[in-house]
């Protein structure tokens, strides 16, 4: 079967990308040390290597991965985990397929094969089991908790202390100690409620706001104009806000603008009434420090 050019290369162009996630997935089953896991991600590698096949029968070219692309892909799966890396992949894979028929009416049934494959790809990965988003909810609950309270405690003490020193210091005081009886708490309930591993769900929990609160408060660390601080942490926080509903939306499917928006609107408001708050204090009690 003969192709125009374009086709040609949109064929090879695909061709190289399932091999090269044919390697991938390759390694990254090699790490895995759940046996359901590693099952789920060789049936996804020998997924790609199929269509690679198929491919090949068109093209009548045999191509080999590009390592420095498959290692790339590999680390960046590494550090953001393998539900998450593996569906930013497919998703930019997707992306980038073509619909064969528009181009040679002859492949319109590569549509409907590729179509039904990938289908079949995204309930493979959609059985992948991994340990850190079982732990979503306890992550939501530290990550939220600690961008309301700190942002509404740090705008509320930008206006009446005026000192970055004094205000990041108080911050960080405030944030760690509430993020102990945060993890607490989060490990009553847990176990209340006859949860499994109610330890691990408190960890979570407890990191999740410690971690955030240093964000928050580091700007105060940093800059030396009390407002300037307020607004890079402002800033900080909807950039946590959007990383974290970003890296849910695409692990877990869920709808990233509505969690996003939610959740950037609840720590604003907060902080602009403690703002207010702050401002009214200051103004009726009349303490200068």
């Amino acid at each position: 079967m003969e192709f125009s050019s374009e086709v040609m290369k949109k064929l090879l162009r695909e061709q190289q990308d399932e091999i090269n996630a044919h390697e991938l997935y390759k390694k990254i089953a090699v790490l895995l040390k759940d046996p359901e896991n590693k099952k789920t991600m060789e049936l996804i590698a020998g997924d790609e290597l199929k269509h690679y096949n198929r491919l090949k029968e068109l093209t009548g070219r045999g191509l080999k991965a590009r390592k420095f692309k498959v290692l790339m892909n590999y680390w960046f799966v590494r550090i953001f985990g393998i539900t998450f890396g593996i569906k930013m992949l497919e998703q930019g894979e997707s992306n980038a397929i073509a619909s064969y028929g528009e181009e040679d009416e002859a492949l319109r049934y590569m549509d409907e094969i590729i179509s039904d494959e990938k289908r079949h790809e995204e309930e493979l990965i959609g059985m992948l089991d991994e340990e850190r988003l079982k732990y979503v909810g306890s992550i939501v609950l530290g990550l939220n908790d600690a961008l309301v309270e700190l942002t509404g405690a740090l705008a509320g003490f930008t206006i009446a202390f005026q000192n970055t020193k004094l205000i990041g210091l108080t911050g960080l005081i405030t944030g760690i100690s509430a993020s102990f009886s945060m993890a607490a708490s989060e490990y009553l309930s847990t176990r209340h409620e006859g949860g499994e591993n109610a330890g691990k769900s408190s960890l979570y929990t407890g990191l999740a706001y410690v971690f955030t609160v240093i964000f928050l408060v580091l700007p105060f660390a940093i800059f030396s104009n009390p407002f300037v601080c307020l607004a890079a942490t402002l800033f900080m926080a909807i950039f946590i806000i959007f990383f974290f509903n970003f890296y849910v939306a695409v692990a877990k499917g869920y709808n990233f603008k509505k969690r996003f928006l939610e959740m950037a609107g609840i720590s604003l408001g907060i902080a602009g009434i403690s703002f207010a708050i702050g401002i009214l204090i200051k103004e009726f009690i009349g303490v200068d420090i």
